[in-house]
């Protein structure tokens, strides 16, 4: 017998050992006789901490036993196919996700006491993915903003005040230039730190995002040139803009650079300004964990009252139909969202959370994004809100290396009306 041959047969069969073990751990009673969920969660930045909080739970009562599972996404589909999903998650919330709502799969929570107290101003986050008739069928558990991190002591050194138009923006590059500091550090190696940094925060500063996708997808197969909306249209401007910081304003190795280079290179003060979110802070603190940062969203207009803050429903909770241990999810759901743990829980990622009730006291780095966040002047990344068999990501890396804008926007306007066609 071949190595080959021997490899499969033992790949087989470790995937039917977990399968089996999975169907186990759905559906039985441990040697406790608590009742055993399976919870998935899918932020592996905070495994730590939802570690904890699961022993914590398990410790506090002697009814139920849960098992916290961070095998991913695309061991979660399959346990869809296989009948056998988690009786509980919290994960990413995001067009993946928005099939599960869609195709009816996830049990309605608007009975639950945690939907009560859901901000009303998120629904349209939540809807902008889809949703299913008659049901609250995902929660949001932890919204995280992003914008313009920048270094607090460069800006004071050079006497830049947080800009809050266009025309102060360029004005505070063009300060920084002539004094010899990089105003933005740029990391374009990497394709998905130009998509939801420099492409989001460009198109959603000027553009109303969920309004913008909701006409595209009414428009369907007739986007383009004549559709009321289109990329080409509506997108056209702001990546100009962006072309405009992207041309003059960066590191002359941007191309070369990968977001690991970046918070390395930004802890070492060798720029003013970094387009990322607020998991980076914890990567420049590494090398840097006195360094003065702040957040404020790029202004891509004249008008202060256009000024957003990139958000995106980072978690979101749910519970499957083909659970068989709803009851005790429900438990453990009611559970997650005391204020005492979800409030825990944002302010340890960085978070903002979603909850009427919430006491949250956003970290120091993040208060240039609260007065944003709080008046609901937020928009969600278009980047995340284009369906993942449009490569995005590569359209923006190419445009920032030297691709035409107007020529790649009409390709997305195509890939965008032969998708509605197939659908």
């Amino acid at each position: 017998m071949s190595v080959k041959m021997t490899r499969r047969k033992r790949f087989a069969a470790m995937g039917l050992g977990l399968a089996l073990l999975a169907g186990l751990l759905s559906g039985c009673t441990g040697e406790s006789g608590k009742e055993t969920i399976r919870f998935t969660f899918s932020k592996r930045e905070a495994i730590g901490f939802m570690t904890k909080l699961v022993a914590d739970y398990n410790a506090s009562q002697d009814h139920t036993e849960v098992v916290l599972d961070t095998s991913g996404v695309d061991v979660v589909s399959a346990s869809f196919v296989r009948g056998n999903p988690p009786d509980i998650a919290l994960a990413n919330y995001n067009m993946e996700t928005s099939r599960f709502v869609q195709r009816g799969v996830l049990s309605d929570l608007s009975g639950a006491e945690a939907a009560s107290r859901i901000r009303d101003d998120l629904k349209p986050l939540m809807d902008q993915y889809g949703s299913y008739p008659g049901r609250t069928s995902a929660l949001p558990y932890s919204v995280m903003a992003s914008s313009v991190i920048y270094n607090k002591e460069i800006f004071a050194a050079n006497n830049i005040a947080v800009p809050k138009t266009w025309s102060e923006l360029i004005g505070a590059c063009e300060k920084l230039k002539a004094a010899g500091v990089t105003p933005f550090y740029a990391t374009w190696k990497d394709d998905w730190t130009i998509a939801q940094g420099w492409f989001d925060y460009s198109v959603g500063g000027q553009v109303d995002s969920l309004g913008f996708f909701k006409e595209l997808e009414a428009e369907g197969v007739d986007v383009g040139p004549e559709s009321s909306v289109s990329f080409q249209k509506d997108f056209d401007q702001p990546v100009q803009k962006m072309l405009t910081l992207a041309r003059s304003y960066v590191n002359k190795d941007a191309a070369s650079r990968a977001y690991g280079d970046g918070n390395l290179a930004f802890s070492q003060g060798k720029a003013a300004m970094y387009l990322q979110g607020p998991w980076a802070f914890s990567e420049i603190a590494k090398t840097a964990p006195g360094l003065s940062l702040g957040t404020f969203p790029l202004p891509m207009t004249e008008d202060p009252q256009d000024l957003r803050v990139r958000v995106n429903v980072d978690l979101a909770a749910w519970i499957p139909e083909a659970s068989k241990h709803k009851d005790a999810a429900r438990d453990f759901l009611e559970y997650l969202y005391r204020p005492e743990v979800i409030d825990a829980y944002n302010e340890s990622q960085l978070g903002f959370t979603p909850t009427k009730d919430s006491s949250n006291k956003p970290d120091p780095r993040i208060e240039g994004m609260v007065e944003y966040y709080n008046n609901a002047r937020v928009y969600q990344g278009p980047s995340v809100l284009v369906p993942r068999t449009i490569p995005i990501m590569n359209y923006t890396q190419a445009i920032v290396f030297g691709a035409p804008p107007a020529s790649t926007l009409r390709t997305l306007d195509a890939d965008w009306a032969r998708l509605a066609f197939r659908q």
